[in-house]
């Protein structure tokens, strides 16, 4: 069986790198809020062009301490994506705010900016877009309704790192932007990691405090937060990993233009908007076909993954939305042909050459 994803090919790469900076910071007993997670919150900083970068310790907490930093609560709505990860979702249900959900795009499959408008209420208080599968959602037109309804806008940038639009990176677009280091992100550290960057230096306050159990200082406390604070190995990780990511998202974006133009003829292959830096964290094609060809690529030892086969309306945990089959066509329809295929920078070419062929005999 091939790998979905070959963490160890990666890994082997920089190992010299990453054993001699655990042992640091072993040597150094500094394992919480030290130096490497200061340096790193500064690089994050510098790549981005953002004021502000917290490091947290999980993308969905992230999202989280977000929502908390900007007050948003009970009776409050947060609009976004019903074609997620659950952790979009979760972490507006902890606190207490209603999930409102908008259809997405066909092309990108990201939220669809034509389609906010008419769930605005006065209960909406903020948005929250994900740059689903690495693909920039329409930043600018969600930026100009945000804009026109007094609403703030949180960035779900878990899956994106790295990618652009007209120059500007994601998460560097909103009021915040949240990253997830999750080990198979583009930017991966060696178990979970997050982090939240903004240009307001008051939000930006608010998050170092509630990341900490809601303290400025040792043993006083201003409000309740989170024990939530990127460790200090995975933060050193993430610092040797952040000087090649330009090239890892770069040799995706090779992978994924081969994919495309090997099997562009027979499924619908990723788009991404003319101005957009698409980093391909996952390469998904879709075709009625779906599950032949899952089928097939697994006879052939050739794993692939569907991201994600019910949308977020349909789940059970979200019954309570009083939300059912038919009410988000889009997403609906792209969850039951969507499918991941293997990316990562190091997959060799002739594995993406063979994996097409598989497919193309299947039409």
């Amino acid at each position: 069986m091939k790998p979905f994803i070959d963490l160890k090919a990666q890994y082997y790469d920089i190992k010299k790198e990453i054993l001699s900076c655990i042992n640091e910071i072993l040597e150094s007993s500094h394992y919480i809020l030290g130096e490497n997670v200061k340096m790193f919150e500064e690089e994050v900083k510098a790549y981005l062009g953002v004021s502000n970068a917290i490091g947290v310790a999980s993308g969905t907490d992230a999202l989280h301490l977000a929502l908390r930093a900007l007050d948003i609560g009970e009776g409050d709505e947060v609009i976004t994506t019903p074609f997620t990860f659950f952790a979009t979702v979760e972490a507006i249900l902890y606190v207490n705010a209603r999930p409102v959900f908008v259809d997405i795009e066909e092309t990108t499959y990201n939220i669809d900016p034509s389609k906010i408008e008419e769930k605005i209420t006065p209960n909406t208080k903020a948005i929250i877009p994900v740059h689903i599968f690495g693909c920039p959602a329409d930043m600018l037109k969600i930026n100009q309704i945000a804009q026109k309804y007094g609403l703030k806008v949180i960035e779900d940038a878990a899956q994106a790192f790295g990618a652009g639009i007209m120059g500007k990176k994601v998460g560097s677009f909103g009021n915040l932007g949240c990253f997830s280091f999750y080990p198979s992100k583009n930017l991966g550290c060696f178990g979970d990691g997050g982090m939240v960057v903004t240009d307001d230096s008051e939000l930006a306050e608010k998050i170092r405090i509630l990341r900490n159990h809601g303290s400025p200082g040792r043993y006083i406390h201003e409000t309740v937060g989170l024990n939530s604070r990127l460790d200090e190995i995975q933060a050193g990780i993430l610092r040797i990993k952040l000087k090649h990511i330009d090239h890892y998202n770069e040799l995706r974006r090779k992978k994924a233009e081969i994919y495309t133009k090997l099997l562009s003829d027979a499924v619908i292959t990723p788009k991404e908007l003319e101005s957009a830096y698409h980093v391909y964290h996952l390469y998904s094609i879709r075709s009625p076909m779906r599950d032949k060809l899952k089928e097939t690529l697994l006879k052939h030892g050739i794993p692939s993954v569907v991201y994600y086969p019910v949308p977020m309306h349909l789940q059970k945990a979200l019954n309570f939305l009083g939300l059912k089959e038919g009410d988000f066509p889009v997403a609906e329809a792209v969850s039951k042909e969507i499918l991941s295929l293997p990316i990562y920078p190091e997959l060799p070419d002739e594995d993406i050459h063979e994996i097409a062929q598989i497919i193309m005999r299947c039409f």
